[in-house]
């Protein structure tokens, strides 16, 4: 199984980025997929999610300004994030996710991509 984030770097306030998640490995149109980040010394949280058949949720700070969307051919995830802003910060990883049981799940995690956003 592979998860590979790329898109990341530094851009400034305003500006628009797209994260790719290349996955290989496991079924990918059967797992809801998931972006999160990171901030150094803080706990990682939720940015977006899309389950299989294209369904999206957003965390508040980034409606309007993110959108998730998935490639069930290329079993690949993007995140497409304009308006960017200094908050924005961290490093962005992707998660898929499929719950196998009503106990147990399967999830599997990328290796992450910096996105900083200054001036």
């Amino acid at each position: 199984v592979q998860l590979v984030e790329s898109g990341g770097g530094l851009v400034q306030p305003g500006d628009s980025l797209r994260l790719s998640c290349a996955t290989s490995g496991f079924n990918f149109g059967r797992f809801e997929m998931r972006w999160y980040r990171q901030v150094s010394g803080k706990q990682r949280e939720l940015v977006a999610a899309i389950a299989g058949g294209g369904r999206a949720d957003y965390r508040d700070s980034v409606k309007g300004r993110f959108t998730i969307s998935r490639d069930n051919a290329k079993s690949t995830v993007y995140l497409q994030m304009n308006n960017v802003k200094p908050e924005d910060t961290a490093v962005y990883f992707c998660k898929a996710e499929r719950a196998v049981s009503i106990e147990a799940k399967l999830e599997y995690w990328g290796q992450g991509t910096q996105v900083t956003v200054s001036s």
